[in-house]
């Protein structure tokens, strides 16, 4: 199984608010694809990410939150393999969805995904459940290879 691996930086940047829920059904290239699902309030982030995710074989992006109580409800509901979660949302935060999906194990991999790649945020994200903490201005890049590591230790 994955470990643990740990990031950290001290770069932030502002976030943009945005509050609805995007389901997306995407046509079948395999049989088996990895669920994805993405909370992120800044609509820039998601689409970076689903053009990134797009362009990965056996990838399917089931849905996106853009606030707390939409992203634990899509979640919940979806049940993905994969979630990838902002700490920074309208509505709460980023470890309160963290927190009730563990709970809930709603989904098996949480990938932190943020601005605020602080000490004390990535110490609070791992010892709730996280998988991953990364920063979007560094690690941005490491999602797809985490996503295919996640696919190969699935088969």
């Amino acid at each position: 199984m994955l470990q643990d691996q740990l990031y950290t930086s001290h770069q932030s940047q502002s976030y943009v608010s945005h509050i609805r829920v995007i389901m997306s059904t995407t046509p079948s290239r395999s049989n088996h694809k990895l669920k994805v699902f993405i909370a992120d309030d800044s609509l820039v982030v998601r689409e970076h990410l689903v053009t990134m995710l797009d362009e990965l074989a056996g990838i399917e992006i089931v849905g996106q939150a853009e606030n707390v109580a939409e992203a634990i409800s899509a979640i919940r509901n979806l049940k993905p393999d994969v979630v990838i979660l902002d700490i920074r949302m309208p509505g709460g935060s980023g470890i309160d969805v963290l927190q009730s999906i563990k709970q809930d194990r709603a989904a098996s991999m949480v990938i932190i995904l943020t601005n605020y790649p602080y000490p004390g945020y990535q110490q609070k994200c791992l010892a709730a459940g996280a998988d991953f903490f990364l920063d979007k201005s560094t690690e941005f890049d490491q999602i797809p290879k985490l996503l295919e590591r996640f696919k190969q230790d699935q088969n």
